[in-house]
This record gives structure tokens, sequence and C-alpha cells, in this order.
């Protein structure tokens, strides 16, 4: 018996959302996995997923990767949420998939600017922009782990911000910059006016995960769990359609990234996380060792770590080229 299923408005689209939720995964994650299904199902003329094998998640993990050219990491995404929908929501695991046509990952260096590029891009950013812009490259932080961050989060006594639920749902503790203190304190008093101001419109009542929502009921108003760099209008949760006041979107930062570049003269495809990259650059340049880098930076892996390495002033692994010690004498040597 084969199945059909309006691929739109699917049930079965439904209890994947649900499971999902039920996990905790985030809402970006949850459009991303919900996509990738959705997909799946269409390339398979919107046959039922419970007709379909092992071979043909194979069959569309292969297009993908030799008719759509798609990136390892993409295609790695769809592998992840074809395995969790059939094992969480249709409860049987995927097979051996070995035999899919993996697309190939290439060894990229990260792109990294220098200390003079860095400046120019903070001078061309305004205002929580450059705030921004400024913990990310003094931080280490990554973009959505900084624009997540709560008043809480933030302890101006230890001088260090307490980054929960980063990239594999773990937590860290950075460095916070001194000289971001003040810039940071004014921020956070014009955010507390407009917070006791949405509060006396019916509003101030901030997002926050369902367990934390369950254990600590009215938290959601309290100052201390409101975004440290709160969106500027009332906006709609998508998932629960509550309106409140949540954190600017980061597609407008990326944005104001992208012409400041671009006044910068910057040749370098520069982004928010090259700013991340830059940080690991020039800690490392520093002298800071290579461990409390991987610390900071919330890698699981040294190894992730050591690219950094390859990308420092003094080249590859730092390594010291023998020609700087005769070439002085050869240029001597050829001087007129």
């Amino acid at each position: 018996m084969h199945y059909r299923i309006p691929v739109m408005s699917s049930p079965l689209l439904n209890q994947l959302r649900q499971t999902l939720r039920t996990r905790n995964y985030s809402y970006r994650t949850e459009e991303a996995y919900v996509q990738w299904v959705r997909r799946y199902i269409l390339f398979h003329d919107k046959q039922h997923p419970r007709d379909l094998n092992d071979n043909h998640v194979i069959a569309f993990l292969t297009w993908l990767a030799v008719d759509r050219k798609v990136s390892a990491n993409t295609q790695n995404q769809a592998l992840n949420a074809l395995a969790f929908f059939y094992k969480q929501v249709l409860g049987h695991a995927l097979g051996d998939i070995s035999m899919a046509v993996r697309a190939k990952k290439p060894q990229k260096l990260p792109v990294v600017l220098t200390r003079d590029e860095v400046r120019d891009v903070l001078i061309h950013l305004e205002g929580t922009h450059r705030l921004v812009a400024s913990l990310l490259y003094g931080s280490g932080l990554r973009l959505m782990e900084c624009l997540r961050l709560r008043v809480k989060d933030i302890d101006f006594n230890y001088q260090c911000i307490h980054v929960h639920d980063g990239k594999g749902a773990k937590d860290r503790v950075v460095t916070l910059p001194p000289q971001l203190e003040l810039p940071l304190k004014r921020l956070l008093y014009e955010t507390q006016l407009t917070h006791v101001a949405d509060k006396a419109k019916g509003f101030g009542q901030v997002w926050l995960p369902s367990a934390l929502a369950r254990k600590y009921p009215n938290a959601a108003g309290e100052w201390k769990w409101q975004f440290v760099f709160a969106a500027t209008r009332i906006g709609e949760d998508p998932r629960s359609s509550h309106r409140g006041r949540h954190h600017i979107d980061r597609s407008t930062f990326q944005k104001a990234m992208r012409v400041a570049v671009l006044k910068s003269s910057i040749t370098k495809p520069a982004s928010s996380h090259t700013l991340r990259h830059s940080f690991a650059t020039h800690a490392l340049e520093n002298g800071i060792d290579i461990r409390t880098v991987q610390e900071q930076l919330g890698h699981a892996s040294v190894e992730t770590t050591e690219i950094y390495t390859h990308v420092l002033k003094r080249g590859g692994r730092a390594v010291r080229s023998p020609l700087e010690d005769i070439y002085p004498a050869i240029e001597r040597a050829l001087k007129p």
C-alpha cells in the first residue's frame, strides 16, 4: 500500500516539529529539518516516507551531491534531518548508508582580518552593531551566542560573560574586554527603560525555553532574563504566537557587517564569523596558550583550534623560515 501526503500541510511534518520542540531543538534547526524532510518527500514524488527505505535516502543524498553540488556540510545536515525523522518520528533508525555519494569537504583555512582591518570594520559600524562586532572579536563569540545573551549573563565584577547553550548545547565562560564595560552598561540602562515601558503596556515577557518557562513561570517578565541586544520593535514568537521583545535579528547585523566591510575596502570575503576567527588568530599571536583559546571558543577538540596556527603572521604553525637568517646578507651583497 502506497501513501500520498500533501507536503505543505502534512500532519507528519507537524509531528516532526513537535518532536523537535520536545527535545528543545532551536527554531533554526526545526525549520531546517522540516525543510529537508519536505524536500526528501518531494524528491520521491510525495510518497509516504514509510514506503521508502535506506536506498531512497541514499538516492536523495547522492542527488544533492552530484546534481545539486551542495557542500559537505549541507549534505550532512540533510542526513541528520532524515536520520532524526526516521528514528524519532517514524520509529525505525536508518541502516548503513555508506554507499551514498558524499559531497567532498574542502580543506579551507579561515578568513582572518589583520588588526588594522578589524579596526576599520568597527569604525564603519554604528551603535549596537559596533558593540556586537566588538564582542565577536573581543570575546570570540559566535553571532547567535552574542545575540542571545541575557542580562544575567554579563558579569562586570569578574569581567566575564557566561555563554549558555552554545554550539553542542555546551556552556562556557569567556572574557569580557574592559573596554566594553561602559558601552554595555549604557546599553543595559537604555534597554531597562524600554523593558519598564513594555511592562506598562502589558508586554515585557521575553521568550524562554520551555523547560525554563515551566521551572520559573515568572522569569519571563524579570529584568535579568531580558535580552541584552533587544529588538527595536515588539514581535511575535513563531512557535507560541506570544508577542514580546526578542533579540535583534541576525540578518540585520549581517547586512550592517557587509556594508562596513565594503566601506573599509577590504577585499577578503569577511563576515561576522571572520571576527571570531580573527580573535583566535590574534590571541595565539599574543602568546595565549592554545588550550585557553580552545576553551574560549568552545571547541570540543584542540585539533579544531589548531587550524588557526596555519594563518599566524609567521606562517604555517609559526615556523620561522631559515631564509630569514641569510636574506639580509644576500641583500647586502646585491647592493651596488
